[in-house]
């Protein structure tokens, strides 16, 4: 039998494209600094500009080291072709993403963290967003970000590690580097890596189900997308009836759609 392949490029990897994007940020930082000398670091990092710019920049990284570390793999050595899913299977999935995101945000908001959290300043700068800018806030959070992460992490990361691991623990995996990568090291908090690792097992799980990366990028995509736009235009949700009702209600959902997938699951 083949010896199965080391894992050690894998996280090679993880530890390139962080350092690749922390050099493009640094590049961005200097662009935006550039543009308004008399803005303060940290009144940067809650601008606009400043979230994009990192967003950007940790979105390149992680495309540009896919490309480097998959060494010109087809797409189909990295899932990146259709799999199994349907169009309905994909619909509830998508279901499935959103309820998920929103359970999170209204429980965060439940237990008194959903403004203390890097989400706070992602708000406010989102709060700033109107006509192109919001558009443009969509493209590069919505489409760059959703895509990036899911080629890197499920689409790359995972399927390696599940050369090596079992898929449950490839995705347990990837999810914790995932989770990892959304610390806020400036300010020491770990609440947005918490809810990114619990995305990123669902988002990982969807793709073992169907053999196929694209549903978790469509999913992400369409999540990051959603976000977006409502934040800016309404921004955060308040108030513990609300969020205790929509928490109670997207944990049905969500939890809906999991039996329906996982009922379906022999025909995928």
């Amino acid at each position: 039998m083949a010896d199965r392949p080391p894992l050690w490029p894998v996280f090679g990897a993880y530890i390139g494209a962080i350092a690749i994007a922390t050099a493009l940020f640094a590049l961005a930082d200097g662009v935006v600094r550039s543009l308004d000398p008399d803005l303060s670091e940290r009144a940067m990092l809650d601008s606009l500009p400043g979230l994009l710019a990192g967003v950007v920049a940790s979105s390149f990284g992680l495309l540009l080291t896919t490309l480097i570390a998959s060494r010109g793999a087809p797409l189909a050595a990295l899932r990146l072709i259709p799999g199994k899913e349907s169009g309905l299977t994909l619909l509830v999935m998508v279901v499935g993403m959103l309820a998920l995101a929103q359970m999170l945000d209204s429980l965060t908001m439940l237990v008194g963290l959903g403004q203390q959290s890097t989400m706070v300043a992602i708000r406010r700068a989102l709060a700033q967003a109107a006509g192109p800018e919001l558009f443009l806030a969509v493209i590069v959070i919505g489409v760059l970000a959703g895509i990036a992460e899911e080629v890197f992490f499920r689409a790359y990361m995972q399927t390696r590690l599940g050369e090596r691991l079992s898929p449950a623990a490839a995705v347990l995996v990837a999810s914790t580097c995932f989770g990892a990568l959304h610390i806020d090291w400036l300010h020491r908090e770990w609440l947005h890596a918490f809810l990114a690792f619990a995305l990123g097992l669902y988002l990982g799980w969807i793709t073992e189900l169907t053999g196929s990366a694209l549903p978790a990028a469509a999913c992400h995509v369409i999540n990051n997308a959603l976000f977006t736009i409502l934040t800016a235009l309404w921004g955060s949700l308040e108030g513990v009836g609300l969020n205790a009702g929509l928490a109670t209600a997207c944990a049905l959902a969500f939890t809906g759609c999991v039996v329906w997938l996982r009922r379906v699951r022999p025909t995928l």
